[in-house]
């Protein structure tokens, strides 16, 4: 297997700024018309991706050219590979299942190369990836006059992209390097750095920085992609230089599939079949306090809940409910609102508190620094747990404490807002570094990302 080392979560150096959010289900594409190229045989490509939907073609395509019977494409297929195609299809051997992270991809078409390894290169994170197979020496590629090149979607098929792009370019007539776009740290962490050299004719570059035009070239070629889909409410900070937290598909103790409950680069939430749980992609820091906002989007049914759960954590497959045989703690939508704890068997801390209602922001402050959790909502203080005796779950274990939602089939849908939220917001509060975008004030608590972690966990 291939290696393949971290990429960036730092502060320092470089910065991107913005990233753009795709939904499969919502038909998220970038595209546009290729021009005569500088070089049909020799050209490279660099993105930044940071995945969401896992082991499903359907929502794993970063590109390919629509009209070409030439295919070049590059997608994450039902085992999570990266497959490359230009009428055979080379794929890695490595796997790349990291939710929590940004991958940085150069794939270097270069089939005039004598060397038959040579003529299709794939790096991540600044390594070179091990191909399964070879292609042919001068075969054309996909960057043809009149070829339409798409960004998160397969020409002709319902396949697109569940998941995050950043710094998205092609040089059209050189064969790069990975460092041509990022660099290692003292650390052994791939960094980006500001690319620097030309582009060539059907070269571009999108950064997209310009919310009332996501696909605007930079290059200063002016190869604009037409959007397909997408609203400002796509662009989002979470980038390779801030990387902020999301739900993890992986992090379950259910029997379900929870990637297909997840959406929107997985901050929304609609739970499906039996009780499930979802967790953060990044834990809270160890100190400093922390600010999370959930909107319940559609009236809930039964009993959802949202709090806190400390790992490693344990429950029944059939019985995934915070503060069900965990070491956790939970605002518990029921009859009668209650803050749970874990145990034996959810144990109510106290009763009667407010219910929820569709267009509600149950809000969550995570005070480290206190031991305490503050629940809000509609930004008016339910309820304030002391957390000076936890843990006193089932499971005690001195393990990292994450947020947490569970809920039911029929008993509503989440989204959930770290920084990036999904859905438009009126008020737009920042916290005090300036990151994130909530409804509320953050009341001195603080986006879940990297930078902050860096400063405060």
């Amino acid at each position: 297997m291939s290696l393949i080392l971290p990429a960036n979560s730092l502060t320092g150096g470089y910065e991107i700024d913005n990233s753009l959010r795709f939904n499969s289900g919502s038909s998220d594409y970038l595209s546009r018309t290729y021009g005569t190229p500088t070089n049909n045989l020799k050209y490279t490509k660099s993105f930044w991706v940071k995945r969401s939907g896992l082991t499903d073609i359907a929502k794993g395509f970063i590109f390919s050219n629509s009209t070409n019977s030439n295919t070049d494409y590059f997608y994450f297929d039902a085992s999570d590979k990266i497959v490359l195609g230009n009428n055979i299809t080379p794929a890695t051997t490595a796997v790349y299942r990291d939710v929590s992270a940004w991958y940085h991809c150069v794939m270097v078409f270069d089939s005039a190369n004598a060397t038959a390894d040579d003529r299709l290169i794939l790096y991540v994170n600044g390594i070179r990836q091990t191909l399964s197979s070879t292609i042919s020496q001068n075969s054309t590629g996909g960057n043809q006059s009149g070829v339409t090149y798409e960004i998160a979607h397969q020409g002709g098929q319902s396949r697109y992209l569940d998941g995050y792009l950043a710094e998205v370019c092609m040089i059209d007539g050189q064969a790069l390097t990975p460092t041509d776009f990022g660099e290692f740290d003292d650390s052994g962490i791939w960094k980006p750095i500001k690319y620097t050299g030309t582009y060539g004719t059907n070269g571009f570059y999108l950064d997209f920085e310009n919310s009332g035009s996501l696909g605007a070239d930079q290059s200063g070629n002016g190869n604009n992609f037409t959007v397909n889909n997408l609203t400002s409410i796509d662009q989002t900070t979470d980038t390779p230089t801030n990387n902020f937290a999301t739900l993890n598909p992986l992090s379950t103790v259910h029997t379900e599939n929870i990637s297909s409950m997840l959406s929107n680069g997985n901050v929304d939430y609609t739970p499906s079949g039996d009780y499930s749980i979802v967790k953060s992609t990044i834990p809270f820091g160890t100190t400093g306090k922390w600010y999370v906002e959930t909107k319940i989007n559609s009236a809930v049914g039964g009993s959802a809940g949202l709090g806190i759960q400390r790992l490693p954590a344990t429950s029944y497959a059939t019985n995934s409910l915070l503060a069900y045989q965990c070491n956790d703690y939970c605002y518990d939508y029921t009859a009668d609102g209650y803050i749970n704890k874990g145990a034996s068997s959810p144990t109510a801390i106290t009763s009667g508190l407010t219910n929820w209602t569709a267009g509600d922001i149950v809000a969550m402050l995570f005070d480290a620094d206190n031991n305490e959790i503050k629940w809000y909502v509609n930004d008016t203080l339910i309820y304030t747990l002391d957390l000076s005796t936890a843990p006193d779950g089932y499971y005690i274990n001195d393990g990292e404490w994450v947020f947490a939602l569970f809920g039911y089939a029929g008993d509503g849908t989440f989204n959930i807002n770290f920084g990036n939220p999904s859905i438009s917001i009126v008020s737009s509060n920042s916290d005090a570094n300036g990151y994130g975008n909530f409804e509320y004030d953050t009341k001195s608590g603080y986006a879940l990302c990297t930078k902050n972690l860096a400063e405060f966990g």
